[in-house]
């Protein structure tokens, strides 16, 4: 019984991607890395995708456009089930820059118990502890941990901008210090023990693979279980000198091609 489903479960994946594209091969790099990253979260209870990249007012409502790295997200959220898997779009809410209080002249003071969020219904597990969120009554950050702290996988999704990870992901992720401080430098338990984690990201043409080591080792300092499954990119040309305007309308055309989100 147990292997009747595997089968239809496998057939299922494979009636998804081939509706979205009847020519993607099963050799491909790409249709690799889908698949691992899909079978290791079928394993899962509950996932939490976390978007970060961003588009313009003009593009959003003029074109219709969707982020490359989020089209992903929302496609493979499809094939799991929304009961499953919760999808959040960072750039839509409101969260305030970090404010630094790991470094200031008094110490380190972020994630400490005083900064703890006191509402109930945004802070439940009562771990909320982050100054930005306590300072400011309509940041929005909370709706992340409330999702986060519940989870068993998540996977940060996003692009890659000047070498580095997208503006919206890094404010994200220094947000989030306080996970890390908590038991890094004030010596309490680490509550993201078991949460299995990753980041998916979508480039043109420069230090992709780079990205993507670097913030695996962020996770993991974070104290996150960092899953190679679920850490990878996609780059259009590892010509870090092509800037031309036929290179940037080809990467959307390939990436379309290789996923066939249009």
């Amino acid at each position: 019984m147990f292997y009747q489903f595997e089968i239809y479960k496998s057939m299922e994946f494979i009636s998804l991607f081939e509706e979205f594209d009847p020519n993607i091969k099963a050799d491909s790099a790409s249709y690799k890395k889908l698949v691992q990253t899909i079978k290791f979260l079928e394993g899962k209870k509950k996932i939490l995708f976390l978007t970060t990249s961003n588009r313009g007012a003009y593009a959003i409502k003029e074109l219709g456009e969707v982020p490359k790295s989020t089209q992903l997200a929302k496609l493979i959220q499809d094939y799991l089930g929304q009961s499953k898997c919760d999808l959040i779009e960072v750039p839509d809410l409101k969260i305030y820059p970090c404010e630094g209080n790991v470094s200031h002249r008094e110490g380190n003071s972020c994630g400490v118990k005083k900064a703890k969020l006191g509402d109930k219904e945004k802070n439940p597990s009562g771990n909320h502890r982050c100054w930005a969120s306590f300072n400011n009554e309509d940041d929005e950050l909370w709706k992340i941990s409330l999702k986060l702290l519940e989870c068993d996988a998540v996977v940060f999704w996003g692009s890659v901008r000047w070498g580095q990870m997208n503006s919206e992901y890094q404010k994200l992720i220094e947000r989030l210090t306080w996970l890390e401080n908590r038991h890094s430098n004030l010596g309490e338990s680490n509550i993201l023990k078991g949460i299995s984690a990753g980041l998916i990201c979508v480039g043109q043409n420069w230090r992709g693979k780079e990205v993507i080591q670097v913030q695996k080792e962020v996770l993991a300092f974070f104290g996150f279980d960092a899953a190679p499954e679920l850490s990878w990119n996609w780059q259009f040309t590892m010509d870090k000198n092509d800037e031309t305007p036929k290179s940037y309308k080809q990467a959307g055309k390939d990436f379309d091609e290789t996923f066939h989100l249009d």
